[in-house]
């Protein structure tokens, strides 16, 4: 049986009850003990029952929100995602979207939560996602839910009468520019600001494969 996707935002309007957002911390919780024991011991020295001591929970609460070890590191994961789509999601409807996307990728890789935490957590879990292919499969899947919920974001700003192809290329180009420049920085140990950081590997990204779409026209 698959367990909940701890990392899923909740759908429909009001904020979360007090008892989602007391899940919500305990899967942070959670997810950095798992951050943390990956880096230091990697994936392979690590095992659940280290994740549940580190974060004070008991096993059978880890393997509540969890499947595995791996999937532990998701919320995480999609922490940035979630708070680049809430960025892109300020912008006025008619806001030319390159403008918009570019700000908002920007604003995101440059911002406190960014370069305090997000960061420096998702270059040590990419590297090692190299030789977990669980972990791998994890990034994958964030990603792939990020670029979903991103599709009606677009939408908004293209106005009504844009193509849900265009809307959906766009969506998928963006979520892929964010992805292929964070797993290239990774790869460096170039600090998170300044040339070859994030966020300028992003917009490079994000022009070279945006640049022709009608939409950024």
């Amino acid at each position: 049986m698959r367990s909940p996707r701890p990392y899923s935002p909740q759908a429909g309007p009001g904020a979360q009850s007090l008892n989602e957002r007391r899940k919500a911390a305990t899967q942070l919780d959670i997810a950095r003990a798992a951050c943390e024991l990956f880096a230091e011991h990697g994936p392979d020295g690590t095992t659940a029952e280290d994740i549940a001591h580190r974060a004070g929970v008991a096993l059978r609460t880890f393997y509540r929100y969890f499947r595995n070890k791996q999937e532990a590191v998701a919320p995480l994961l999609a922490g940035g995602g979630d708070a680049w789509r809430a960025l892109l999601a300020e912008e006025d409807p008619g806001t030319p979207l390159t403008e918009a996307l570019e700000r908002a990728v920007t604003r995101s890789l440059t911002g406190t939560q960014a370069l305090d935490e997000g960061l420096e957590v998702t270059r040590g879990l990419l590297r090692a996602a190299t030789t977990d292919e669980a972990l791998r499969a994890v990034w994958y899947r964030v990603n792939q839910e990020s670029e979903e919920r991103l599709v009606p974001v677009v939408a908004r700003l293209a106005g009504p009468d844009a193509e849900p192809l265009a809307v959906r290329l766009l969506a998928a180009a963006a979520t892929d520019a964010i992805r292929i420049a964070l797993e290239l920085w990774s790869t460096t140990d170039t600090p998170p600001t300044g040339p070859g950081s994030p966020a300028e590997l992003a917009i490079r990204c994000l022009r070279d494969l945006t640049g022709a779409m009608p939409l950024m026209r």
